[in-house]
């Protein structure tokens, strides 16, 4: 299959820089078009189920509820932690995988890593993330849960946190969150590379029975 990029070099080899561009660029388009209002109305709809009184009775009827009293405003709230951890996320996880790639591949760019080590390449890809960006994922959950209102916006939040919680209240639950976004970046990884080469093997397949015919 013919790849055109201008990110890779003549080996296709994607460098350091413009593996972390890739992933910055990707969190910016996620954060924006499914993550943030995704997890707006997950992180509503865990915390009104444990209230006392409920005021949503589904997911449908959440987003509802919250576009009809704040409006767009009400379910992008959050954005600003969320391109924070959504960008480092990928910006962290593609740089590190590359990097271990390519230093298996040494001098022959042609040389691909066995699948199980793809799969620990992304092990540990996904744990760097979480190391790094998980102060900035709870910052996005205060600010997207039914006491949001209290923050004037992220600063204030980061604020409060810390004045109130101390710093360690950035770092809650980040061992569930290792474990979780470990494992995913690993199958993540893996099955890029079983599709990739599926596709390739497919398009060679096909090209050549076009020659033949």
């Amino acid at each position: 299959m013919v790849r055109n990029s201008y990110l890779v070099d003549e080996n296709k080899i994607l460098s350091t820089y413009n593996s972390f561009l890739c992933g910055f660029a990707t969190g910016i388009v996620e954060s924006i078009l499914v993550t943030t209002p995704m997890e707006t109305l997950k992180v509503k709809l865990i915390n009104d189920r444990r209230s006392k009184k409920s005021q949503y009775r589904s997911f449908f009827h959440a987003a509802r509820v919250i576009l009809k009293t704040d409006g767009f405003r009400g379910i992008y709230m959050g954005l600003t932690p969320t391109l924070l951890r959504q960008c480092s996320n990928h910006a962290i996880r593609f740089p590190v995988m590359e990097t271990f790639k390519n230093y298996y591949k040494g001098d022959n760019p042609t040389r691909k890593p066995p699948k199980w080590m793809v799969a620990v390449f992304g092990l540990l890809a996904g744990g760097s993330a979480v190391l790094v960006n998980t102060p900035v994922d709870t910052l996005k959950t205060r600010m997207q849960g039914l006491e949001a209102a209290k923050y004037k916006n992220t600063l204030d939040c980061v604020s409060k946190i810390y004045h109130i919680e101390g710093v360690l209240a950035f770092y809650k639950g980040m061992i569930p969150r290792f474990i979780r976004l470990s494992m995913q970046a690993c199958c993540i990884f893996t099955l890029y590379e079983v599709y990739t080469e599926a596709f390739d093997k497919l398009d060679a397949y096909l090209n050549e029975n076009n020659a033949k015919s």
